[in-house]
């Protein structure tokens, strides 16, 4: 690396470093973009075929870009495409193109059975960053059955083979169900081309319009039995690349047993839900809204202490960044003059498991960007 480049890239760093300094790191919003999907899956409200035609609605191009540079503005950084089914929305290319083109760093949640090599070179040249694929089984007949998608998984295992040449990362986004075995899992995935992969927590009920959630059996569990299957999660992390911390899959299991939580969720202070309607929530789990995006200017976030629900995205996250918050709110009491409060915050117990957490997923993004590069 040149030297120009070299200093350009420790100036960059030097800079979100002392920015995490102040906010406690970048924010993340979750963009539901479509209620629309072309799957069945069981355990969805989202499935094709039980979607009344009159509850499809998509965000405009024009609103989605609105939205983005809105969010941009407020200090989320990290934009994750759900839905439904982003990759059916006619524009989702330039969705990405145009966050990516703010700064912000795109993801995409997908089925993966709408994703053609002409699909994967548009979003790599949009700027796409990296992509979790949804596997629901440990073999491609149960897997298919349930989506409803035949032929899904060689489309999937094609799927990464591009997405690798195009440097862009992938891991496999599991849900936690009875269709799962958890001892051949790895050795599945490996076949569909991941080497990394996000458990996605049962729900059977949530109270924002988000409809990724079912009373199926297959994700209805009582607590004994969801404490087993988070143990298996974590023997599964001796074989195979978990990305889920060990320390939130603890407070999960304190959280089930009813005993107290290490950590609290910051959703709606760094974390956040964007419907299709551009209502913005603090999480998937809040039934009214913080405001519309159009309205959102940072005075509406919310920060509470809340352990209400297990849901992933938010509690796996909600532990990796506690470091940055706390070392946010140590420098912010300096500034008050309050010291000891910044003590607390700074020499925290928290801290080290928070940071034990970031360090843990550290090599599987190694690996990732590694791969994609190779």
């Amino acid at each position: 690396m040149p030297p120009s480049e070299s200093k350009r890239g420790s100036g960059k760093l030097l800079s979100l470093i002392l920015r995490a300094m102040v906010d406690g790191g970048p924010g993340t919003c979750h963009f539901a973009l479509t209620s629309i999907c072309n799957a069945r899956c069981a355990f969805c409200n989202f499935a094709v075929d039980r979607m009344p035609i009159a509850a499809r609605h998509s965000v405009t191009l024009g609103a989605a870009n609105q939205a983005a540079d809105i969010l941009a503005r407020n200090g989320v950084r990290f934009l994750i495409y759900t839905g439904g089914e982003p990759t059916a929305h006619r524009d989702f290319v330039s969705m990405v193109g145009h966050a990516a083109r703010t700064g912000m760093v795109t993801t995409l949640v997908t089925n993966g059975a709408l994703l053609t090599p002409e699909r994967i070179d548009a979003l790599a040249d949009a700027g796409l960053v990296s992509v979790y694929i949804s596997i629901d089984a440990a073999d491609a007949e149960t897997h298919e059955r349930n989506r409803g998608l035949p032929g899904v998984c060689a489309r999937i295992c094609a799927a990464n083979e591009h997405f690798r040449r195009r440097n862009i990362s992938t891991a496999a986004s599991v849900t936690m169900s009875r269709l799962l075995d958890y001892s051949k899992l790895p050795d599945f995935l490996r076949t569909l081309g991941f080497n990394s992969l996000t458990f996605s927590y049962p729900l059977s009920k949530l109270a924002s319009p988000y409809l990724a959630y079912s009373d199926s059996d297959l994700v209805t569990y009582s607590n004994e039995e969801m404490l087993a299957a988070f143990d298996s999660v974590k023997a599964l992390k001796r074989e195979f690349t978990v990305l889920n911390p060990t320390a939130s899959i603890d407070d999960i299991q304190r959280h089930l047993r009813g005993e107290p939580e290490r950590f609290v969720c910051i959703a709606g202070w760094k974390f956040f839900y964007l419907d299709w309607q551009l209502n913005l929530y603090r999480c998937h789990n809040w039934s009214t809204p913080l405001c519309h995006i159009t309205e959102f200017d940072g005075s509406q976030r919310v920060r509470d202490g809340c352990t209400a629900c297990i849901i992933d995205c938010y509690r796996d996250n909600s532990v990796m960044q506690h470091i940055g918050v706390a070392v946010s709110d140590g420098v912010s009491a300096i500034a008050r003059g309050q010291v000891l409060e910044a003590s607390r915050h700074w020499f925290s117990r928290r801290n080290l498991t928070s940071l034990g957490a970031v360090l843990e997923d550290a090599p599987a993004w190694r690996a990732q960007i590694q791969r994609s590069r190779g």
